[in-house]
């Protein structure tokens, strides 16, 4: 709170009011006997929050009431309601309701794009992480882009918590100004209830029993005219006394104005130093798990890679090792190829001999006919008549 609202705004009281912005002067004056009649108007009000010298204001303040002066009754108590009239524009002006609302608004925006961070991606991070790299570039830019907009919201969320916590302080000020005018309603209300009794009692109670005393008409209606003035100052009061309930109600709604202010505070208190903070360091986690993840991906794959270059070169140097090794034992010309070309020469060798004497058969046969047939032909020969 500033200085200015640490000083005091005593309550003043005054039989002439100045109607404009200038503070009405305080009257002050010494205190007055009091007849015991006026105690009983003054009991109907608590005057139990009044120090002892604002007590002795009333007392003195009361003693200087003229109630035949129509001016003082008309303008009796007319500063202070014109203050409470003043005072209620003010505390109309410096509820707003549009920071109320605007707050709530970026508070909702805060969350919203927290909350639309994570439901992007169907099963949360661990869905980049079965994703590849890639995933991880996405998740890191989604980042940067929600870490960007959620910077501008706060330092929205800054400005307001600013202007709110001046209201705040503000409508302090303003509490203790609807409290100062209270009082002074109060002891308006005390003064003159406490002047209306003793005339009252007094001098209209002289009046009264003098008209019946002389039953003169003019005694009669100087009665009158003195009882109509205090009518008059009765009804002034009670228009005081409305002011004063307005005043007392006023108290409380700017409590809760206040109130409301200082939760809103507290929840962009809470929003900017306990969930964005979370918020982030939760992602640097989740970013942080999500390199560990791929990394291990990595690793994994050159794992499995290199078993399984290894099981090809295994199986690739013992193929070659078998291969070598076989053909290191064999000779320049297999067995079998020599066995083979010996069983294709003995074969070859039993043809040409089987043909060789199947020729030699053949030749003898045919020397065998032609010997037949030499001889058949002779015979025929030998046989023809000689002529």
């Amino acid at each position: 709170m500033t200085e200015g609202h640490n000083q005091e705004v005593k309550p003043q009281l005054t039989l002439t009011p100045a109607l404009d912005d200038a503070p009405a002067p305080e009257l002050v004056a010494q205190p007055a006997a009091t007849p015991a009649a006026a105690d009983e108007g003054a009991a109907q009000l608590d005057d139990s929050m009044l120090t002892n010298d604002e007590k002795q204001m009333v007392d003195s303040f009361a003693q200087q009431i003229d109630v035949r002066d129509s001016t003082t009754i008309l303008q009796y108590g007319a500063g202070a309601q014109k203050k409470m009239a003043d005072f209620s524009e003010t505390a109309l002006a410096s509820v707003r309701t549009k920071d109320l609302g605007e707050v709530g608004g970026l508070i909702t925006d805060v969350v919203t794009e927290l909350r639309g961070f994570d439901a992007t991606e169907e099963k949360g991070l661990f869905g980049f992480f079965k994703k590849g790299a890639n995933k991880v570039d996405a998740l890191r830019t989604r980042y940067d882009k929600a870490e960007a907009n959620v910077s501008k919201i706060v330092e929205a969320l800054k400005g307001h918590q600013m202007t709110l916590m001046k209201d705040a302080a503000t409508l302090d000020k303003m509490y203790e100004l609807n409290l100062t005018y209270f009082k002074e309603l109060t002891m308006y209300l005390l003064a003159g209830k406490k002047k209306l009794a003793e005339v009252r009692a007094g001098e209209l109670a002289q009046l009264t029993e003098q008209a019946r005393v002389s039953g003169r008409a003019e005694d009669a209606q100087a009665a009158q005219d003195f009882e109509a003035m205090c009518t008059r100052f009765e009804k002034k009061l009670g228009d005081l006394d409305l002011t004063r309930t307005i005043a007392m109600q006023t108290a409380p709604q700017i409590r809760l104005v206040q109130n409301n202010e200082i939760v809103l505070v507290e929840k962009i208190q809470t929003t900017i130093v306990n969930t964005i903070p979370l918020w982030k360091s939760q992602m640097v986690l989740a970013l942080g798990i999500a390199n560990s993840a791929e990394a291990v991906r990595a690793q994994n794959a050159v794992t499995n890679m290199t078993n399984d270059l290894l099981k090809k070169n295994a199986e690739l140097l013992h193929s070659s090792t078998v291969d070598v090794a076989k053909e290191s034992e064999r000779g320049i010309v297999d067995i079998e190829t020599l066995k083979n070309t010996n069983e294709t020469l003995i074969k070859t060798f039993d043809e040409v001999m089987q043909i060789q004497a199947e020729g030699r058969q053949k030749r003898a046969e045919a020397e065998a006919e032609m010997r037949r047939m030499e001889a058949d032909l002779k015979q025929k020969m030998l046989e023809i008549p000689r002529v």
